[in-house]
């Protein structure tokens, strides 16, 4: 099994979601290697804050899905959850000791190392602290041009503009998206990232004549990318489509 090459002239920048999922258990070290030995221009994942005040790598709320353990993520340690070993994503069963829960700092060096850009959701409300926190942590690790923050929250892109006003930062928009979404991120100069199905031409239109790039999610077939690559997005958002 492979990932599916999209050959469209016009194609857009791609970006593996929650690593190369496709292939390796989500939002793994393992996933976000695959991705990083292809050629995707960015690596999305998502960062939860633990009970202890530390960051670690998770999309669920709660660990069972893919840890079939089932813990709160923000109401578990970062040792914790760190032991839990995941399911593999071939035979899904605990018969792979790397499939571990990958800390920020972890995933932020597996960016760096293949020179990617880093596509960081931050799930659920942060406190403004908490994403100063997470700033100075990718800060720290000298990669902060070339991360991309994403969120559903409004609230963590506010709180993100107010420490670096002119960082990369995508609003996420699902099914039903707020009404004045294009004055929202008019007012926080943010970019969008939209649900594929939800996508317009119309839509890339107005974001492009307002200087807002637009990424959809999450495309895996080749027939959705035609759609959206012809509505001209910037970037693409795929579990296997590269």
């Amino acid at each position: 099994m492979n990932t599916i090459k999209i050959t469209a002239e016009n194609k857009p920048l791609m970006v593996a979601h929650r690593g190369c999922s496709g292939l390796e258990r989500e939002n793994t070290n393992a996933a976000f290697v695959a991705a990083g030995n292809r050629s995707y221009f960015g690596i999305e994942t998502d960062v939860h804050k633990t009970l202890d005040g530390k960051y670690i790598i998770i999309h669920d709320d709660t660990t069972g899905r893919v840890a079939v353990d089932d813990m709160v993520v923000e109401k578990s340690t970062f040792d914790t959850l760190r032991r839990l070993v995941l399911r593999n994503k071939a035979t899904h069963v605990k018969d792979r000791s790397d499939l571990l829960l990958p800390s920020l700092a972890e995933y932020i060096g597996i960016c760096k190392y293949y020179e990617k850009e880093a596509v960081l959701e931050l799930k659920n409300a942060f406190e403004e602290q908490d994403i100063y926190e997470i700033c100075d942590i990718i800060g720290g690790l000298d990669y902060l041009d070339h991360t991309t923050f994403i969120s559903f929250d409004y609230n963590n892109l506010v709180y993100l503009r107010r420490k670096l006003p002119t960082q990369s930062a995508q609003f996420l928009i699902g099914a039903k998206g707020p009404l004045n979404w294009l004055d929202m991120l008019k007012k926080e100069n943010l970019d969008l990232d939209i649900y594929h199905k939800v996508l317009t031409k119309e839509i890339v239109d107005a974001c492009h004549a307002n200087g807002i790039k637009v990424n959809c999610w999450t495309v895996d077939k080749p027939e959705d990318a035609e759609r959206v690559i012809a509505c001209g997005v910037d970037m693409i958002t795929s579990n296997i489509l590269e």
